[in-house]
Formats: C-alpha cells, sequence, structure tokens
C-alpha cells in the first residue's frame, strides 16, 4: 500500500505591530526644566558650603577638616528635605538624577573648600 504524501501546513505568522506610549511633550519639558533649576540651586549650595567650609578650615584648629566633610555629607542627606521647604519638587525627578545631585553637591562642596584652602587662596 502506498502512504499518503503528507502535506506540511505553515504555521500562521503573528503579526507584531508597534504601538508607542502616549508621549507628554510639556510635561518632558516642565521636569526637564524643573530638573535643571534643581541642579543649578544644588550647585550655588555647595559652592556656599565649600566657601564657608574653607573659611572654618583655614582659621579653625587642626581637626576641623573632618567637622566640614561630616557637614557637608549631613547636608548632601537633608538635602531633598531642604529642597522641598524651598517650594520645589524633588519628587519629580527620578532616584537616579537625584543620587547624581547629591554626589555633585558631594565633590563640588568639598572640591571648593579644598581649593580655597591651599596657598593661592590662603
Amino acid at each position: 500500500m502506498a502512504k499518503k504524501k503528507r502535506r506540511i501546513t505553515e504555521e500562521p505568522i503573528e503579526e507584531y505591530e508597534f504601538k508607542p506610549a502616549e508621549f507628554d511633550e510639556r510635561e518632558f519639558i516642565y521636569k526637564d526644566i524643573h530638573g535643571t533649576k534643581i541642579l543649578g540651586v544644588i550647585m550655588v549650595f555647595a559652592i556656599a558650603f565649600g566657601i564657608f567650609g574653607a573659611v572654618v578650615c583655614t582659621y579653625g584648629p587642626d581637626w576641623t577638616w573632618m567637622v566640614v566633610s561630616v557637614l557637608a555629607f549631613a547636608v548632601a542627606f537633608s538635602m531633598k528635605k531642604v529642597l522641598m521647604k524651598m517650594k520645589f519638587r524633588p519628587d519629580l525627578l527620578d532616584a537616579k538624577s537625584m543620587y547624581a545631585n547629591y554626589f555633585l553637591f558631594l565633590c563640588l562642596a568639598l572640591g571648593v573648600c579644598i581649593l580655597f584652602v591651599n596657598p593661592p587662596f590662603l
């Protein structure tokens, strides 16, 4: 007996259609401008704190650099509360951006302090 030919049927290819999420341009621009304002405020605080730290380190005893460093970390950790009291909304920014702002504060404040403590400015 002859066997029947086996026909291979191809399965229908699934159609996938990409549907992008709705993009609110106005909200995106608002968050971006708000984040830039927060960054500017943090930079001003960092420079002011660095100058304050340099004055304290220059005219204080030798161990004051430790106090200034601890204060810089304390101010960085309380920056969100300070920004909220200044009527900014740090909750609009994602956590990555806020951590970057804290890191910028620490680097800029301690960098300005170190810069002003050394001989050209001493």
